[in-house]
């Protein structure tokens, strides 16, 4: 599929700017299919502490019981992806907001259910409809998933957007974060393979908050993405990924 994914974390969704949407119409009008996933974290944990609701990680995961799976659920479907569609028709650019119960879009599985509660990964998609409705406009897909017994789970939005990438055999990859790039000495990474991982971890180059994003960057290029770039903007270089030579 022509197709390029763009994760965008719940606290990029306010600092897009008009070079953001630009490139989106460029892709667009190359004739580009264009999905964006976006996160909400930031503001689950808000909300969470409004209503008393504990917030609780493990392994850098959101344990997710039922309250907590709610509150994903509203602030996903009820307060980022309504955000990020009004953005996008502000710029004049089809959208339509998405999610697992559309025609069964994503499918999962628990990690681990009685360690993590509601969490999951992604192993299905319905590539059929997902390609139809990309044809005419941008989608703006949650990043959760519906169990084949009709069970809700929460997935970690890089996460999902490497498992999305990696089902469709899209072209790219973007995971949008807060800096620029992998950073080693306060310069920027331009490129890197997957076998550069263990040694940037052990050196601590690629520290707790870069780590999950770098492991589904991985998987993704493992998978035939042909790049997958970290960076902040979309027009900015940050950091590719891609496989080496000998893979």
């Amino acid at each position: 599929m022509n197709l390029i994914i763009v994760k965008i974390g719940g606290n990029a969704i306010s600092k897009l700017n008009s070079e953001f949407f630009e490139q989106l119409r460029q892709w667009r009008q190359a004739g580009k299919k264009v999905l964006l996933i976006h996160g909400g974290g930031p503001q689950i944990s808000k909300l969470s502490a409004k209503l008393n609701i504990p917030t609780i990680k493990k392994d850098g995961i959101r344990l997710t019981d039922e309250p907590t799976l709610n509150l994903t659920k509203m602030v996903l479907l009820g307060n980022t992806q309504p955000a990020l569609l009004m953005r996008l028709a502000h710029e004049g650019l089809a959208a339509i907001g998405l999610n697992a119960s559309d025609q069964q879009l994503l499918t999962g599985q628990y990690i681990d259910q009685a360690a993590y509660g509601a969490v999951g990964n992604i192993t299905g998609v319905n590539e059929l409809a997902l390609s139809k409705i990309l044809k005419g406009q941008i989608g703006v897909l949650a990043p959760l998933a519906l169990t084949p017994d009709g069970e809700w789970l929460n997935v970690n939005a890089d996460t999902a957007a490497a498992d999305v990438a990696r089902v469709l055999k899209a072209s790219q990859l973007y995971l949008l974060t807060d800096v620029p790039g992998v950073l080693k000495n306060g310069k920027v990474i331009s490129a890197m393979i997957p076998q550069d991982l263990p040694h940037l971890i052990e050196e601590k180059v690629i520290t707790d908050g870069m780590q999950p994003k770098l492991s589904a960057a991985v998987k993704a290029v493992h998978a035939g993405v042909q790049a997958v770039r970290i960076t902040d903007q979309l027009t900015h270089p940050g950091t590719t990924l891609k496989m080496g030579a000998n893979d």
